[in-house]
């Protein structure tokens, strides 16, 4: 992994040292004084105020100043001004309008930081990249996510099928963990095996609810995801082998046999605890135990036999 970059040509400097963080109480407190900003529960607003976290994110994405950053909910720019000194060239999307002039602001002596009003869900992310990251030689997704939207978020970074070289988010505790689950335990399901078909995944640390203004009432993680060359295993249909997967963890507490005959038809059973027998796979066995190996084999299996619903 590339050292960050602890200065950058494009920060604006006084005294001979970069300009006040803005990450930190104080600064944070005085910044939403100062705009009258209130925080908005519906947008899962926490800002990041503990330097040390920012510092673990930056030394995970992996930047230097030949490659790019995505930021998606800058907030008031704390990760962004760290971007922006680590990377060279950092597009951010704030999707409430009334943190615009605040990181207007905060990031004005950024002169490699685009702020663009926009959700998400809603960008057309490949031109996105067209226009922003062409002479990027690698881009990363950093992010503190809100937590009601970082399934979706993740899952769109993933099934378009980007360019980015690494992920690298702050996300629910509970739901890093899961992302990161390996088969056997209660966090693995449907989550885990959509990510690490695209990534590889790895925890970098656990982070207090303590280090957000407001807190939170959970913890929360800093997951990074490194994109796959190609997916895990190789399979002809990704919605169908996707479909076989959540089918698999509709009940957990169900065998695998009993959650995959809503896919073949009651009437098939016997024929699909065959099925199952053939590709090494008890059928009593539940979906939580299986690998992403055993599910690409049940998923062939069922389209040659036509049971895939």
């Amino acid at each position: 992994m590339k050292k960050p970059q602890t200065k950058s040509k494009h920060a604006a400097k006084t005294g001979g040292g970069l300009e006040t963080a803005i990450a930190g109480a104080g600064r944070t407190r005085d910044i939403i004084r100062r705009h009258g900003f209130k925080f908005k529960k519906s947008l899962g607003q926490n800002f990041l105020i503990d330097g040390h976290i920012l510092d673990q994110i930056i030394a995970a994405a992996g930047l230097d100043e030949t490659r790019g950053a995505l930021e998606i909910g800058p907030g008031i720019g704390a990760l962004t001004e760290r971007l922006a000194q680590a990377s060279g060239k950092v597009v951010a999307l704030e999707i409430d309008n009334r943190l615009l002039p605040i990181l207007r602001e905060a990031l004005s002596p950024y002169s490699n930081v685009d702020v663009i009003h926009a959700d998400v869900l809603k960008t057309d992310l490949h031109r996105l990249w067209e226009e922003h990251f062409a002479k990027s030689a690698g881009v990363s997704v950093v992010a503190n996510l809100p937590y009601y939207v970082t399934t979706p978020i993740i899952m769109k970074l993933l099934e378009e099928r980007l360019p980015v070289e690494h992920i690298v988010v702050m996300v629910q505790k509970e739901v890093a963990q899961r992302m990161a689950a390996k088969p056997g335990g209660k966090e693995y399901g449907s989550l885990s095996i959509a990510v690490q078909y695209y990534c590889e995944p790895e925890l970098i640390c656990i982070v207090p609810s303590g280090a957000f203004m407001p807190p939170p009432k959970v913890d929360s993680a800093v997951i990074r995801l490194t994109k796959r060359p190609e997916p895990a295993v190789a399979v002809p249909d990704e919605d169908r082998f996707f479909r076989v997967v959540q089918t698999s963890f509709a009940q957990r507490r169900k065998t695998l046999a009993n959650n995959l005959s809503a896919l073949s038809g009651k009437e098939r059973k016997t024929e699909l605890s065959d099925l199952l027998e053939s590709c090494g796979v008890k059928p009593e066995r539940r979906a939580e135990t299986l690998s992403l190996e055993e599910f690409a084999r049940i998923d062939a299996a069922l389209a040659a036999a036509d049971m895939r619903g």
